[in-house]
């Protein structure tokens, strides 16, 4: 087929028109868009910077957490350029060798699938669909691995109702939201939980927001999504929960334009930038408050997130055969987990190929009460070994929901070599043999296949 190769339509720099003549604003922002995205290649794959870098702006990070919690602050347009210089990610370096910069387009590529798929096709509020983030595939901003994140466009304006079956769903959070934590304009403006709806596993639900109705959620006049969280405490492979959403006022279906495309694709590059700079950028900032190999006193609590939320972060930075060893209260609150991440990308460390979460279902305690957990990247033969899949750094993030009081877990580490991990611990500590490895993990990824089906 040459129809298209006849007109100069996608070869001609000048737009879809006519061979010279001028770029349409649709074309503009489709040229745009690849500029950006040669940009961001180049910027990702380099092996050094150029030294020219604008500085990111600075962040609060005491009013700051991971994504599943939506608090953070930034209220500067991220470079829109087609310049590498442009692109900013303060003195972040988002490479670490060839492995890294693999790792770095990769997950270019997963922001350009999530922020395209968010901005340019789900931009109707009238005909809206919850869009799923977060899963196996893409991931940003250190999301949870016992959650599915859905995202729904809205309209303050309009009236809305999500019905649904919980199946085999423990909780969810339902979150109004202004955006998302990497954008200009970001917080949660309210939330409900099913628990404080009365709606348990197995039940079917049907909540109103906006309007008259008597049990309608009031929407703040910022709200632009409804936020799902779906928490799954026991990794049992069985059918997930099913969410709907329908407006109940809904126009007649508008004419896409190009103008209105051209602003859609415009706004899915801005945040595919600000999403990939402003987590590099989190992450470095977050590092170098603390000293690796620690959990320092600095509970992460929420500013414009969730008030049930509480983090505190640990980076790891480990020899081939050297072992980190947490030592911690259990923490006292209704949900609590260790997981691992990448550096710069800020992706889960491989939750299908290894286990790299455990929360309070999936964690042995020690005879003592307190819990353990062995972060290495060989099998120390501890029950709660977190694999770290032979990356030397990371971040180890200790989080609890829901807490039932404001006692903070006292938590210690050590390193040392995987071989005195036994040694260092007490006899009677939990064990695992390799037929029980392989048989968690098994259990897990029946999980996560049920989880993400679809």
């Amino acid at each position: 087929m040459d129809e298209l190769g006849d007109t100069g339509a996608l070869g001609d720099r000048g737009g879809f028109g006519a061979a010279g003549g001028p770029a349409s604003p649709l074309a503009s922002a489709v040229e745009r868009a690849c500029d950006r995205i040669r940009a961001l290649g180049r910027h990702l794959t380099h092996p050094a910077h150029d030294g020219n870098e604008r500085q990111q702006p600075d962040t609060d990070l005491s009013d700051t957490d991971p994504s599943d919690t939506d608090p953070s602050d930034t209220d500067t347009d991220l470079s829109h350029s087609d310049s590498d210089s442009d692109f900013r990610d303060g003195d972040s370096d988002f490479r670490d060798g060839e492995q890294g910069a693999v790792e770095a387009v990769e997950h270019l590529v997963d922001q350009l699938v999530v922020w395209f798929s968010w901005e340019t096709l789900h931009a109707d509020s009238c005909r809206p669909a919850f869009h799923r983030h977060n899963d196996l595939i893409s991931q940003w901003g250190g999301p949870n691995a016992d959650n599915v994140y859905r995202h729904a466009r809205i309209d303050p304006s309009r009236r809305y109702v999500v019905r649904g079956r919980m199946h085999s769903c423990d909780e969810f959070l339902l979150a109004i939201r202004a955006g998302f934590m990497h954008r200009p304009v970001w917080g949660t403006l309210g939330q409900v939980t099913a628990s404080e709806l009365g709606i348990a596993p197995g039940d079917d639900f049907e909540l109103h927001f906006g309007g008259d109705h008597p049990k309608a959620i009031d929407l703040p006049d910022s709200a632009i999504m409804l936020s799902v969280r779906e928490y799954y405490f026991d990794w049992r492979a069985e059918e997930p929960a099913t969410f709907t959403i329908e407006c109940l006022d809904p126009e007649p279906p508008m004419v896409l334009t190009a103008d209105v495309l051209a602003h859609r694709i415009d706004e899915s590059m801005n945040e595919i930038e600000e999403s990939i700079a402003y987590w590099n950028t989190y992450l470095a900032d977050n590092r170098a408050e603390r000293t690796d190999n620690s959990f320092a006193a600095n509970t992460l609590t929420v500013g414009k997130g969730l008030s049930i939320a509480r983090y505190e972060f640990c980076f790891w930075d480990l020899g081939a055969d050297q072992a980190l060893v947490i030592e911690c209260d259990e923490p006292d609150a209704r949900y609590w987990a260790v997981q691992l991440y990448t550096m710069q990308n800020f992706e889960l460390v491989d939750p299908f190929g290894s286990v790299t979460s455990r929360n309070h279902t999936q964690t042995t305690r020690s005879p003592d009460g307190r819990v353990r957990f062995v972060l290495a990247a060989s099998d120390p033969g501890h029950a709660n070994w977190l694999d770290t899949t032979n990356r030397r750094q990371g971040l180890c993030t200790l989080r609890w929901f829901w807490p039932h009081s404001d006692q903070r877990p006292t938590v210690s580490t050590s390193v040392m070599n995987v071989d005195d991990v036994a040694r260092f611990l007490a006899e009677n500590e939990p064990q695992a043999t390799p037929k029980e490895r392989a048989d968690e993990l098994a259990t897990r990824q029946n999980h996560l296949r049920w989880r993400f089906r679809t």
